[in-house]
């Protein structure tokens, strides 16, 4: 079961066989990854091919070591040409990269046992939010003038709603006449009362203030 089909040689009908179980694998990865979250049809389409498209290189370097040298070179060009995805993209490819160099072997049973365990701990672990941050979690982000010192500026109004800060990131806008300060907030309470946001604004001179849960960008 776990060993290559391609143990003699490689046929017409086994190329078949590895081609049909890279599309199928190639497919279930997309829809297991991209299951619960946003994502592009450019991207759905990549994660159902790619396991084929990776299996023919591997078929195609056999051994060959100038080959390989040559493919390695491809897929990095290819690397710098892509744009920067998130955490869970980079896994997905990984994955169906892994599913791949197991079908160029011919090694369909490894392929199929690394999916059915991936997509399982991936289904189980996306089900019950592993490791997302708490809905009282937010990022808080407050624009003051560049005038204003911001060491301890709204400590009091944090201290009144008993709402826990860190100061992750601060920025200069607007052609640094403006601060933008980004903070990590852990509030009490699932529902944000406006008397924060209006104590917020009278000390920052009603500029832009913005609470939104954590993109997985912003988590990293």
């Amino acid at each position: 079961m776990l060993n290559s089909i391609f143990a003699e040689s490689q046929t017409v009908v086994s190329l078949l066989i590895c081609f049909a179980v890279s599309i199928a694998l190639g497919v279930l990865t997309a829809l297991v990854f991209l299951y619960k979250s946003k994502h592009s049809a450019g991207f759905a389409l990549t994660l159902a091919l790619l396991p084929m498209a990776v299996a023919v290189v591997i078929m195609l370097v056999n051994g060959n070591l100038g080959a390989g040298v040559a493919v390695a070179g491809a897929f990095t060009l290819v690397r710098f040409r892509s744009v920067p995805g998130t955490a869970r993209e980079i896994a997905a490819i990984f994955t169906s990269m892994a599913i791949g160099l197991a079908l160029g072997m011919g090694c369909i049973g490894i392929a199929v046992i690394f999916f059915v365990i991936i997509a399982a701990f991936t289904l189980i672990l996306t089900a019950i939010n592993f490791g997302a941050p708490s809905k009282n979690e937010k990022s808080l982000k407050i624009t003051i003038p560049e005038s204003f010192d911001y060491t301890g500026l709204f400590d009091e109004v944090f201290e009144k709603f008993g709402v826990k800060v860190s100061l992750r990131k601060i920025r200069t806008t607007n052609m640094g006449t403006l601060f933008e300060l980004t903070y990590d907030a852990i509030f009490p309470e699932d529902n944000i009362p406006k008397e924060f946001i209006d104590e917020i604004r009278t000390r920052n001179g009603n500029l832009n203030i913005i609470i939104s849960d954590f993109t997985e960008k912003e988590v990293l």
